[in-house]
C-alpha cells in the first residue's frame, strides 16, 4: 500500500500526464484491493460526467453504458457526494434495471462507487467493481477513498486563487486528450489486427519508453506527423 501511495505522488509533477496517471490509479485498484475492475469518471465543465480511465475494456463500456442510460451507482455518488456501496448488483434491478442487468451480463456482482471531491464539491467517482456479490472489506474501502482522494488532488497542482476555474482547465484538457486516445487506439487495433487494450497497452508502453505524454503520442500517430518506431502491440 505504501509502494503505491509513493508511486502516485511520484506522478505529481509539472505537466503531469493526467490520463496514464487515472490508469495507473484504476490498475493499482485492481492489485491491491480485491477488486475484478476499477474505472474512474470526472465531470466536464458542464457537469456531465465522462469515462476517464478503465481497467480493462470491458469496464470502460459498462461505464459508457451507465452515462449513456442515466442510471447506475457512479451517477448516484457524483449528485449526492456520498459513497454507494452495492453487495449484490441482482437486489438492485429496480433500481438500475439496465446498469444491474448489464453488469450481470459483463460478470459483475458487487460495486462501490467511491466520490472524489474538491472540498465540497464532488468532481468525479471512483469505481470498484467485484466478480462475486458479498460485503466489502471496510478497510479496503477506506484505502480506496485515500486513493480517490489522492487523484482528487492530482487535479489542483497549480495553485492559484481561482481553483475552479483551474481545475475546469485542467479536466477540459484531460477530456480532449481521451477523445484522442481513443481514436488512436481504434485505428491502432485495426491497422495490427488486435483488440482496443491491447492497442491502449501498446500507446502507453511507448508513451512511457519515450518519456512522452500519451496524448501526444495519440496525436501524432493520427495524423502521421512523426514516425513512431517500434510502437507495436
Amino acid at each position: 500500500m505504501a509502494k503505491t501511495f509513493v508511486e502516485l505522488a511520484d506522478n505529481l509533477v509539472a505537466d503531469f500526464d493526467l490520463i496514464d496517471f487515472l490508469r495507473l490509479l484504476t490498475d493499482r485498484c485492481v492489485g491491491m484491493l480485491d477488486a475484478s475492475a476499477a474505472g474512474v469518471l470526472l465531470a466536464d465543465r458542464d457537469g456531465k460526467l465522462r469515462v476517464m480511465a478503465a481497467s480493462d475494456e470491458q469496464v470502460r463500456l459498462l461505464e459508457l453504458f451507465q452515462l449513456q442510460n442515466d442510471e447506475g451507482p457512479c451517477l448516484d455518488c457524483f449528485r449526492t457526494g456520498a459513497p454507494v456501496i452495492i453487495h449484490d448488483l441482482t437486489r438492485e434491478i429496480d433500481r438500475w434495471p439496465r446498469f444491474a442487468t448489464a453488469a450481470h451480463r459483463s460478470g459483475f456482482g458487487a460495486v462501490q462507487a467511491l466520490p472524489m471531491r474538491l472540498r465540497d464539491e464532488t468532481v468525479g467517482a471512483l469505481n470498484l467493481f467485484r466478480a462475486a456479490p458479498g460485503p466489502f472489506d471496510p478497510s479496503a474501502t477506506l484505502i480506496a477513498q485515500a486513493l480517490a482522494d489522492v487523484a482528487t488532488i492530482s487535479l489542483l497542482q497549480q495553485r492559484t486563487v481561482h481553483r475552479g476555474t483551474v481545475l475546469n482547465e485542467q479536466l477540459q484538457t484531460a477530456l480532449n486528450s481521451r477523445v484522442l486516445i481513443e481514436q488512436a487506439k481504434g485505428k491502432l487495433a485495426e491497422r495490427q489486427g488486435i483488440d482496443m487494450e491491447q492497442a491502449f497497452s501498446a500507446l502507453r508502453g511507448y508513451a512511457r519508453a519515450h518519456n512522452r505524454r500519451l496524448a501526444d503520442v495519440a496525436r501524432a500517430f493520427i495524423d502521421g506527423s512523426e514516425p513512431l518506431p517500434g510502437l507495436v502491440a
